[in-house]
């Protein structure tokens, strides 16, 4: 399986709806580094896995909406906890969605995987990782 790995940074806001989460239950802010692997099993015509260029571009562009955002004021996350590991689910459903609407070119309809990692410190990430589906 060959794979290729792009890298961006997202700053939000948020805050938790449970006692499970302390005082991170009041607004505090999270800067994540975010990687975002493809994974196809055999190369494009070109050698390629994913155009690199178009997928740092679009991931830049899926993050941009996030940014330096109150995560707690996007209405498509109303009663969920913005936990890394949902952020992380929610980063891969707009990459996605960006490879259906044939952002990364056409190449990138021939992927088989994603996974998406938020890196909340050196020492604690989470991720989402699963089959893409092939667009009709």
């Amino acid at each position: 399986m060959f794979s290729l790995t792009v890298r961006d940074h997202m700053m939000i806001a948020h805050s938790f709806n449970s006692e499970v989460f302390g005082p991170a239950q009041k607004l505090h802010g999270a800067t994540y580094v975010v990687d975002v692997s493809f994974y196809r099993p055999t190369l494009d015509e070109h050698d390629l896995v994913v155009d690199i260029g178009l997928a740092s571009e679009t991931l830049g562009e899926v993050l941009k909406g996030l940014t330096l955002t109150n995560l707690d004021d996007h209405d498509a996350f109303a009663g969920r906890n913005t936990t890394t590991e949902f952020m992380s689910q929610a980063v891969f459903q707009r990459m996605a969605a960006a490879i259906h609407d044939g952002r990364l070119g056409e190449g990138a309809r021939a992927l088989s995987a994603m996974k998406v990692t938020l890196h909340e410190s050196h020492i604690a990430w989470a991720s989402y990782e699963a089959p893409l589906e092939v667009p009709a």
